[in-house]
């Protein structure tokens, strides 16, 4: 789903566009929440972009080569491109599409506008010494498609005792011996280290830059770039026997998306992506292999890979393979899809592993959804309806308690903005925009405008008029800061309100923008809509 016109509307189109990219998954199986999880983060940081007025791209996809989809599509009875083909339409496009996901583009690695630029791409390495043929024996992870270092494995227990296993799969790995082409990988170290230390935060979080320094540090080995015991892969053009390794394959899809080869004016104005989201379990592709592939052929580096941490589910990482995947239906059917969107940034520091239970997000979304956020907009409609006829009145005896508000939400914009927009920092920047929905309940309870209304002078119509267009101009203004992360729900708010042009149509909806006050025009028609957030029927049965 692209973004719409009205949320592009006064970007720069000359300037380089603000490119994020989720990884590309893998369609061995249908989506589970920690892929929903990454895929959500990265379309809330591309809309708070463009509701910053910015040239946006935003790339997902699907890896669809390697021996693991080549597996799966065996055990299923079809061929690989035909077990491809179902998984992105049947499952990965319509959850996308479910979740309100504002992709740009979709890549899928079977497509030809990326197998033709990957041959090229490899060709060129080749053809400048980058790449040579050898040998490898080592073990060997079909579920990560990598080849693992012994000391990265662990012991198996019970019935795989005495076997070595993959420590995010948990399953024995296998013990290959193939002839390869491999990459010259071990020459790059000294220039990965001074490209980390002239660009501190290109790899998020601390701890995660410390690992892959430490890692780089120890040294590095050639990479194997192709498999010759299977032939579901790009061809190497050179040696139709082998097959690219698929994750050479996969990172190029940040490249061949956006035009390398075939629309320069496209690749020139968007690449190197600004932000890679990406799993913990596969940081060292992107902030090691990835990078050395673009010093090898003379490109520029990302900005920035930021790596999230583990969904976990009774303390295992979420997976297919440790039987603790999750639908995100199962959770959208119940609480909503913008609750979905919310309550994972909001309740996980982005970055940090993550515990998921049903009671959390129950509680988090009664109190701070339903009671603090729900509550106050319908409260304030009610009463500019009460009291008003449904037309907003305009605030002529403002005082300090306004004030307090107007400061309140200059701070939550500054800080929700520097969080969001430039740190990463989801739940940090949803949490300072709820700190303002608080503010206001308390604005309100102090103020106590139905006491206020029981006077009838003018200095009390007066008073009680600014007390309610000051709850509304606030509403307004946390309706553009939460429309990144809810759209559906501040799009209602918005209506309810009475505001005239579509949410995020004008340069004046920007979100640093939004605590500029008194965008909401006195007179507006405000309504009591239907219930942001109704209230939750009971756990449906496992």
């Amino acid at each position: 789903m692209a973004a719409t016109g009205s949320e592009k509307q006064g970007a720069d189109e000359n300037a380089k566009a603000f490119y994020v990219s989720t990884p590309i998954y893998y369609v061995n199986d249908a989506p589970h929440l920690g892929h929903a999880y990454t895929t959500v983060a990265g379309d809330v940081l591309t809309r708070w972009h463009r509701q910053r007025g910015e040239k946006v791209w935003y790339l997902t996809g699907t890896d669809e080569h390697g021996q693991k989809i080549m597996r799966t599509a065996e055990a299923n009875d079809v061929t690989p491109q035909e077990w491809c083909d179902k998984l992105v339409t049947e499952a990965w496009k319509p959850l996308w599409e479910h979740l309100n996901i504002a992709n740009d583009d979709f890549i899928r690695t079977t497509e030809k506008r990326h197998t033709d630029r990957v041959q090229e791409f490899v060709q060129d390495l080749y053809d400048k010494g980058e790449i040579y043929k050898g040998g490898y024996e080592g073990p060997y992870c079909v579920g990560c498609e990598e080849y693992k270092l012994p000391g990265d494995l662990i012991d198996g227990e019970g019935a795989l005792e005495g076997q070595k296993l993959c420590p995010i799969h948990k399953k024995p790995v296998e013990l290959l011996k193939e002839e390869n082409y491999f990459f010259k990988l071990s020459e790059y170290g000294d220039r990965l280290l001074a490209l980390y230390e002239a660009n501190p935060g290109f790899i998020q979080p601390e701890s995660a830059r410390n690992e892959v320094v430490n890692f780089v540090k120890q040294g590095l080995q050639d990479l194997s770039i192709s498999r010759s015991t299977f032939d579901w892969g790009v061809k190497v053009p050179w040696d139709d026997k082998h097959v690219i390794y698929v994750w050479v394959d996969a990172l190029l899809n940040y490249a061949t998306a956006v035009g390398y080869g075939a629309d320069e004016e496209k690749f020139a104005s968007t690449f190197p992506a600004d932000v890679h989201l990406v799993g913990k379990d596969i940081l060292r592709f992107h902030a090691v292999i990835w990078p050395a592939m673009l010093l090898a052929q003379g490109l520029p580096a990302p900005g920035k890979v930021a790596a999230n941490g583990w969904l976990m589910v009774g303390g295992e990482k979420m997976s297919k393979s440790n039987l603790t995947g999750i639908k995100p239906q199962d959770l959208t059917s119940h609480f909503g899809v913008d609750a979905y969107r919310w309550y994972f940034l909001r309740a996980i520091a982005f970055g940090s592993d993550g515990s998921f239970s049903w009671e959390d997000f129950s509680a988090r979304y009664t109190s701070e959804l339903a009671n603090d956020y729900g509550n106050l907009a319908s409260r304030v409609a009610a009463m500019v309806g009460k009291y008003f006829g449904g037309e907003l009145p305009a605030a002529t005896a403002s005082g300090d308690a306004e004030q307090a508000v107007k400061d309140g939400l200059a701070k939550a914009v500054a800080d929700a903005d520097r969080a969001i927009g430039e740190e990463l920092d989801f739940q940090s920047g949803i949490l300072s925009i709820f700190a303002f929905v608080k503010q206001v309940n308390g604005y309100i309870t102090e103020q106590e405008p139905w006491k206020v209304a029981k006077d009838d002078s003018a200095e009390g119509r007066a008073r009680l008029a600014t007390i309610l267009y000051t709850a509304a101009e606030s509403l307004r203004a946390v309706a553009v800061l939460l429309n990144p992360v809810m759209p559906e729900t501040s799009q209602k708010l918005w209506d309810s309100l009475g505001a005239e042009a579509p949410l995020g149509a004008l340069a004046d909806q920007r979100v640093q923008d939004a605590g500029t006050w008194g965008r909401l025009p006195a007179g507006s028609t405000v309504t009591k809509g239907a219930v942001l957030f109704p209230r939750l029927e009971e756990k449906p049965a496992a």
